[in-house]
């Protein structure tokens, strides 16, 4: 891993001083930079972040080590809660796609209640806690692993309330240069761990099949025509070169 300059350690200090985002859009948004100098800002900022958390997990091998728990486990529950219930949405789909028994754990369709009535050994719950980290999350994941369960935490600091009892901690960097924290590397983990779980999912290959010819009996897609269709086919009515007379010479 790339050590850290004393500079980008200590803005990553401050930056952790920014608690909301009141606080940051004082700090992150000046009022007479234009929008192509804010877009460049923003743009390397997203880049950094992105970098120093692939650095980092790749160093700590903490995404492997979250697939294996979910290859292991018999029942899969993701949650977040506000911002971060739209993370745990995501890697839910991404992962029902190629494994059996994964859950979302959103308080309407499945409720925390329901959950930790009867948590198993073989139960693993991915959490996305990240700051200023709700209540109900730092609530749900504790007793979750109270219960015996498996808990992998996706979160932002060491430092996080969840991140001393995480089987699996996976820390990424929210750094941004807006007035809201980055959701980039919460998106890219969701994204490399699904596929790191599916690669090694077995019926994987047989479930996505599945799941492609029901879809197409349900007619979830909107069908598109093929290249070569798309460049034969001419609009209905549309004249062609036969259509137009030409003067004798």
């Amino acid at each position: 891993m790339t050590p850290d300059t004393s500079q980008e350690r200590a803005q990553r200090l401050h930056d952790r001083t920014l608690s909301s985002p009141h606080d940051r859009f004082g700090e992150r948004l000046k009022t007479n930079a234009t929008a192509e100098v804010l877009q460049t800002r923003l743009m390397q900022t997203e880049v950094a972040s992105l970098n120093a958390t692939f650095e980092h997990l790749t160093e700590s091998g903490a995404l492997p080590a979250a697939a294996a728990a979910l290859l292991g486990a018999r029942r899969r529950y993701v949650m977040g809660v506000g911002k971060s219930a739209t993370y745990a949405a995501l890697l839910a789909a991404d992962l029902s796609a190629a494994l059996s028994n994964v859950f979302g754990v959103d308080g309407r369709s499945l409720t925390e209640l329901t959950v930790l009535t009867d948590v198993r050994a073989t139960d693993v719950l991915v959490i996305f806690s990240l700051r200023r980290y709700r209540v109900e999350s730092v609530r749900f994941g504790r007793l979750f692993a109270e219960a015996g369960g498996t808990l992998v935490v996706v979160t932002d600091s060491a430092d996080a309330p969840l991140a001393s009892l995480a089987s699996c901690l996976v820390i990424v960097q929210t750094g941004s240069a807006s007035y809201a924290d980055s959701p980039t590397s919460v998106a890219a983990v969701c994204h490399v761990l699904s596929a790191l779980t599916a690669a090694s999912a077995k019926g994987a290959r047989r479930r996505l099949t599945l799941r492609d010819r029901i879809s197409a009996t349900l007619g979830l897609y909107h069908a598109e025509p093929s290249a070569g269709t798309a460049r034969t086919t001419l609009r209905k009515g549309a004249p062609t070169d036969e259509d137009h007379s030409h003067p004798a010479a």
